[in-house]
């Protein structure tokens, strides 16, 4: 539909006047318009010299996307970085591996990823390694399936305000006008979203939660269910859970403050093949030393600055664990986190006991005995023999055994010196910046002396949200009622949305053509604890349910399967952000970067990472008086703030 029409269609649905909505729509976009900015902090600073010092050392600790944001910046500008990251493979959620599926090699990775035009930071990133635009594919719409009714679907929406938020409700069947003028007292909350202001809307509404502050507010429980719900799902925290004014602030930065509408893009090929692999060509074409498969341990603290990081390669190498010898059951493996706060695994047999490590090689996620006496990871899908050895998924090396010695009812869980992993080593440097995740963040920070109890306490008060699963499906049959490549879901119990990757990703798309299968992912979100169950209950919950949105899947045989749930997602829940760590920390040498961290400007998930860790580099450069990097962001404000 053309605008103009669109525009008419909706003032004459609202009581306006063409002649008076033109003269409204002006003033509109003259003075309400949302702008994209610039960040400037109150101790930013103009100017400065082109490059750092020769020879300072920056140490990197996280490959995900906080920690290429920071390591490229400092490298881009002259400093030796040093890019430390546990797993085999940069990406953070970004990363993917390889399987064997239908006998041939096909790429996964964690779930769906839409890529918004409001990602200022991550786009300018990805242009910096030159990824080119040909490797995206603008997403041809927003659709939401309902579990109770028909399906909408939001398309490209105007960028100007109000006519985006009217375009919505011009989109939606179950929507309108009318009911909103009617419940006047609900559609107050909607428009005090429009107001987001960073100090006073997280002194107001981080107290309570997202579900509370719609339900207080007596918001408009069609508008709720349609819009509100769904989309806020997209956190990865239950709206039962999640701070009023993460959500409002999440609102505001995703639409209702964004000058870029409701579009975004997605990637015609894997996420590693895409971006990833450029990104990394580009650290190392930089100089960046990328220390992949290596673990940060912890960090040496000498008077106040980070003198370095206590780094060994992958697997365990020369630690020792301590358990209750009573917490170890009498039959076959038991899963046990040791006092050192590291998952193992230990049996009893015959007048001993045997033991892994139960990190795996992979990402390090804890693995758990699966039926067949063997171990399984759940996060990617990783397989282990009863002695160790990969078996199949994306771990690189075997689980590494530990020795057992018992006495006074605790056991000694040792690895030896090279024993799946190099010894300890310190690399030092002038500068650190932490880009690992929440579960990283702590580990570390608990490792390490750091005498500084109120960081100490902010970083150990840091949450993951609930779990959430990927569930990928290589069908037998096409789905030919599917007409989007993407749909978020409402009203079903596990999933939140489906991804057809034969319907816009390669190889998917050419394993479709050839074989008349498609390949389907269905993704929950984040699992409330009284809906986990075991796994093989979750997977068919979740077949029903793609069953019930698409039928004709009903007569569809599996050809193959991967199933992982995870928990690595940021928590957001009310009355967290105030003690939130943020970029800058008690010590003047270390830095912190991700989506965790406490930050004013409105930026999100991959943005927040690739945000924070820019600014974390300006925080360095400010230091040495190096130039900074200007940071842009959606308005700091909403339009009614």
């Amino acid at each position: 539909m053309e605008r103009r029409e669109f525009i008419s269609r909706i003032l004459k649905r609202t009581g306006i006047t063409v002649g008076a909505g033109a003269a409204v729509t002006a003033g509109l976009v003259g003075y309400y318009q949302p702008r994209r900015e610039l960040y400037s902090p109150e101790n930013s600073v103009v100017g400065g010299s082109e490059m750092m010092p020769v020879g300072k050392r920056c140490i990197v600790v996280g490959g995900g996307l906080a920690g290429i944001s920071a390591a490229l910046e400092l490298a881009g500008k002259g400093a030796c970085v040093s890019l430390v990251e546990s797993s085999g493979s940069l990406g953070g959620k970004l990363t993917g591996w390889d399987i064997e599926a239908l006998g041939e090699r096909m790429p996964v990775e964690h779930g769906f990823h839409g890529f918004f035009d409001q990602y200022y930071n991550l786009n300018e990133m990805f242009a910096s390694a030159g990824i080119k635009d040909d490797v995206f594919d603008a997403s041809p719409g927003y659709p939401v399936l309902f579990r109770q009714r028909p399906a909408e679907t939001y398309g490209q929406t105007p960028k100007v305000f109000p006519f985006n938020i009217l375009s919505v409700v011009g989109q939606s069947r179950s929507l309108d006008i009318a009911s909103f003028l009617r419940n006047y007292r609900g559609l107050l909350p909607v428009v005090s979203m429009f107001g987001y202001e960073y100090g006073k809307t997280f002194l107001d509404y981080d107290g309570i939660d997202f579900m509370e502050y719609c339900r207080k507010g007596e918001i408009l429980p069609a508008f709720v269910d349609t819009v509100l719900h769904p989309f806020a799902d997209a956190t990865m925290n239950r709206m039962e859970v999640l701070s009023a004014a993460e959500a409002i602030r999440y609102f505001h930065f995703y639409f209702m403050g964004s000058p870029e509408g409701l579009s975004f893009n997605i990637t015609n090929r894997d996420c590693m093949t895409a971006l990833i692999n450029p990104l990394e060509a580009k650290l190392r074409e930089l100089g960046v030393t990328v220390l992949s498969g290596h673990r940060a341990l912890s960090l040496r603290v000498e008077g106040d600055r980070v003198a370095g990081v206590v780094v060994q390669g992958a697997g365990s190498s020369g630690e020792t664990f301590h358990v209750n010898a009573e917490d170890v059951q009498n039959a076959g493996w038991t899963s046990i986190v040791s006092r050192e706060g590291v998952p193992v695994l230990v049996k009893r047999e015959g007048g001993g006991y045997l033991a892994f490590d139960a990190r795996c090689t992979h990402m390090g996620c804890p693995v758990v005995p699966d039926e067949s006496d063997g171990f399984f990871c759940p996060c990617h899908a990783g397989r282990f023999s009863g002695n160790g050895d990969v078996l199949g998924g994306p771990p690189p090396a075997p689980l590494v055994k530990l020795s057992v010695k018992s006495g006074d009812g605790v056991l000694v869980l040792h690895s030896s010196e090279g024993g799946g992993g190099t010894a300890e080593q310190l690399l030092e440097c002038d500068y650190c910046v932490m880009a690992t995740d929440v579960r990283g963040t702590r580990q570390i920070v608990a490792n390490s002396s750091l005498a500084s109890p109120d960081f100490e306490k902010s970083v150990a008060d840091l949450g993951e949200a609930d779990p959430y699963a990927v569930y990928r499906l290589w069908l037998e049959g096409p789905i030919d009622s599917a007409s989007f490549p993407f749909y978020t879901v409402s009203g079903y119990t596990y999933t939140d949305s489906i991804s057809l990757y034969s319907a816009f990703q390669e190889p998917y798309v050419s394993w479709a053509a050839k074989t008349g299968g498609c390949v389907v992912e269905l993704h929950a979100y984040a699992i409330a604890p009284e809906d986990m169950r075991p796994e093989e209950e979750i997977k068919a919950s979740m077949i029903a349910e793609m069953h019930h949105m698409f039928p004709e899947t009903e007569g569809a045989r599996v050809l193959h399967e991967l199933f992982m749930i995870q928990s690595n997602f940021t928590r957001w829940a009310p009355g967290e952000h105030a003690g939130r760590p943020g970029v800058e920390t008690p010590f003047p040498n270390l830095f912190l970067a991700g989506d965790w961290v406490r930050v004013e400007a409105p930026v999100f998930l991959m943005e927040a990472a690739a945000f924070t860790g820019r600014m974390s580099a300006n925080a360095i450069f400010r230091q040495e008086g190096v130039e900074q990097v200007p940071l842009p962001i959606v308005p700091m404000d909403g339009i009614f703030a």
